[in-house]
């Protein structure tokens, strides 16, 4: 009886254990892919706002 109720604990603590570390994997994934949208975000709306700059310096506007 004391065997199971030991080998039982044991895998509760590794799967605990095993749970926290893929929180926080899952938690620096998630930091990372916030800070990698906000710079690509910023990238993309740069590379428009250029765009639209170049085809009114070079095409004019004609409205």
């Amino acid at each position: 009886m004391g065997m199971k109720r030991l080998a039982l604990l044991k895998k509760l603590r590794k799967g605990a254990a095993m749970r926290w570390k893929k929180m926080a994997t899952s938690i620096r994934v998630s930091i990372f892919d916030t800070v990698l949208f906000k710079v690509v975000s910023v990238v993309e709306a740069i590379a428009l706002v250029s765009t639209l700059c170049f085809f009114y310096l070079c095409c004019g506007c004609h409205i």
